[in-house]
Parts: structure tokens; C-alpha cells; sequence
């Protein structure tokens, strides 16, 4: 099938004008009526966390292919920034033109429940890929990775690669309500604690803007001395916070490990800027994602929670874990 590229919709009206554009085969549908999808609806709709990132565009790529292999269509829509106030006219707007299930990454575990709720009440499957709502009662299936043991992972190839040394380390996470990069960072924070030459200086937030990390690394630099290490939860954090060892000539000195493998990171990898990076696999969760939402619509089991694999990845074995590097297109 022709694969669509990742669009950013900033405002409702946007997003019904995209829907109406885009939303060939479904049929039987008045905007604002209350029928569900009409029957035999083979579109879904993926609307992941924010376009243009390599974690979402592998996810895209591998729901696409599965999407095609079991003939069904997949539209992907995507707000131009990681908020619930650009997600949500998204959600809101496939109410017009109903597909068959929403593959959707929330992007606040509770800001989103209520438009989720919204198409699921209309008789819209709902799957999440990636990030999940508080509220279990509305999606029927959960695919993600399992964040928590991720920063666990994170934290002990962090101590890993320090050796014994003693310091302090810094975590970056992205937005409080991200209920993956917040697993992420509690992980971390609880695995460091088995470490008694390691002491955590806390949990900053960067709103997942580079250049909030970048100073975030700078300031602790400044008010630690013995900074050791430095977690970044996903990659806006991992780029700003090497960004900040770059500037103040800390490279090396102080080992960064981030989370996922997206092209930008893996040549950090490669040159230095970080000592590791923690690896989802984000096709396979688009993949399981699309394989939940056709078994939902067409009735049959329905696995309510998946765990994706996660692999730790050094510049030593770099070559051998390729497979778990992440695309910037289709």
C-alpha cells in the first residue's frame, strides 16, 4: 500500500479537513452521528505521540506493513508537538469519518481518557501503542515496552560502565503525565538506589525540549561537582543533554545513557556523545498494534497487555544490535 506520511494537525478544524481528505472507504458515517463504524470498515487510524520522530516513524512502518498484509487500511495523523491540547482535536475530529480502530500513543495518561472515551462510546476499537491511559477500562489492548524495567536497565549499564566510581547522577525526564518516560525515570531511580557508590540528585523535567535539557545538564554541572552520569528518558532530553556535556567539554567525563536508538543517537553512539543507549522496538509494537486492532473489530481474543523487548547497546556491540536502530522513513 502507498505509505502516508506522518501529518501535523495543530487545531480541530485542521484535523476534520485532514479526515475529509484522507478518509477514503469510510462510508456510512454522518459527522456527529451516533452509529458506529459502518460494517466491514477495514480503516484504522494510528495517531501516534508527535510527528516526525523517528520512535513513531519505525512504529508507522511496521503497523503499515501489517495493516497491508492483513488488507486493511491505515491512516496516520500526528500533532506537531507531544501535548494533549494538539492530540486531542485529532481524536475528537475522527468522530466524523468513524474507523474501525484507533491505534493511538496518549500523550497524558489523563487528559486524553475523555476524547478516548469518547470514540470508544461511538463503537471505535481502541488499542494503545507506546503510552497508556490511568484509566484500563478504555483501551482493549495495551502495547508497550516495559518502561520501568527499561530504566532499570539504564541504571545498571550506567554502573556498569562508571566502574565502582563514586558520584552523583542526574535524570532528565520529559513531560510530568508521560506515563512512559515517568516509568522510565522511577525505574531508574529505584534500580540506582541498589548502588551505594551512585546518589540520584533528582528527577528535573525538560517538556521535552532539547534545549531545556541542555541547560538542566548545564546547571547541575555547575551545583554538583561530582556529576557522574546523566539518564535521559527519550531522545529531545538525550540530544539536549549531550548537548550540554558538549558545551561544558564533559564529553566522556560524565557517561550518558539514553533511551532509544533513532538515527541522531546512534551516531551520538558512535562518536562519543552517549556510552549507551536502551532500545525499544517500536515496529513490533505497531506491528502487535494492528494485529490487536483486527482481532478487536473482527471479534476475536484480544490480548489485553504486551510487553515489546528492550536491549541495552554500547558502542562495543553497536554492529551486532543494528536491528534495533530506528528509521527516519518507510
Amino acid at each position: 500500500m502507498t505509505h502516508r506520511p506522518i501529518l501535523a494537525v495543530a487545531a480541530a478544524g485542521a484535523a476534520v479537513a485532514l479526515l475529509a481528505a484522507c478518509g477514503g472507504g469510510q462510508v456510512g458515517q454522518t459527522p456527529g452521528g451516533s452509529a458506529g463504524p459502518a460494517p466491514g470498515n477495514k480503516n484504522l487510524v494510528l495517531v501516534p505521540g508527535v510527528q516526525n520522530e523517528p520512535f513513531y516513524i519505525s512504529m508507522q512502518c511496521g503497523a503499515q506493513q501489517e495493516a497491508a498484509k492483513l488488507g486493511y487500511k491505515l491512516d496516520t495523523q500526528a500533532p506537531q508537538k507531544f501535548d494533549a491540547s494538539l492530540q486531542t482535536p485529532i481524536v475528537n475530529a475522527l468522530g466524523a469519518n468513524k474507523p474501525a480502530a484507533l491505534l493511538i500513543a496518549p500523550t497524558d495518561d489523563v487528559a486524553m481518557a475523555t476524547p478516548m472515551t469518547t470514540l470508544k462510546n461511538m463503537g471505535v476499537k481502541i488499542i494503545e501503542v507506546d503510552t497508556a491511559l490511568q484509566d484500563k477500562s478504555v483501551a482493549q489492548s495495551s502495547i508497550s515496552s516495559n518502561n520501568a524495567e527499561g530504566g532499570k536497565l539504564a541504571a545498571d549499564t550506567l554502573a556498569g560502565l562508571l566502574k565502582g566510581q563514586k558520584g552523583s547522577v542526574l535524570v532528565l525526564d520529559t513531560i510530568a503525565g508521560t506515563s512512559t518516560t515517568n516509568a522510565r525515570a522511577k525505574g531508574f531511580t529505584d534500580e540506582l538506589a541498589k548502588y551505594p557508590n551512585l546518589k540520584s540528585v533528582g528527577v528535573q523535567f525538560t517538556q521535552n525540549e532539547p534545549d531545556q535539557a541542555a541547560s538542566k545538564v548545564t546547571a547541575a554541572l555547575s551545583s554538583t561537582p561530582d556529576l557522574v552520569g546523566v539518564f535521559a528518558t527519550n531522545l529531545n532530553t538525550g540530544e539536549g543533554a549531550a548537548t550540554g556535556l558538549h558545551n561544558a567539554g564533559k564529553i566522556g567525563k560524565v557517561k550518558l545513557v539514553g533511551f532509544d536508538a533513532s538515527p541522531s543517537e546512534v551516531d551520538g553512539l558512535k562518536s562519543g556523545d552517549f556510552q549507551a543507549l536502551i532500545a525499544q522496538d517500536p515496529a513490533g509494537i505497531g506491528k502487535q498494534g494492528v494485529d490487536q486492532a483486527v482481532a478487536a473489530v473482527e471479534g476475536k481474543p484480544v490480548q489485553r497487555t504486551i510487553d515489546a523487548p528492550l536491549v541495552a547497546i554500547t558502542k562495543d556491540d553497536m554492529d551486532s544490535k543494528s536491528q534495533y536502530f530506528y528509521k527516519s522513513s518507510c
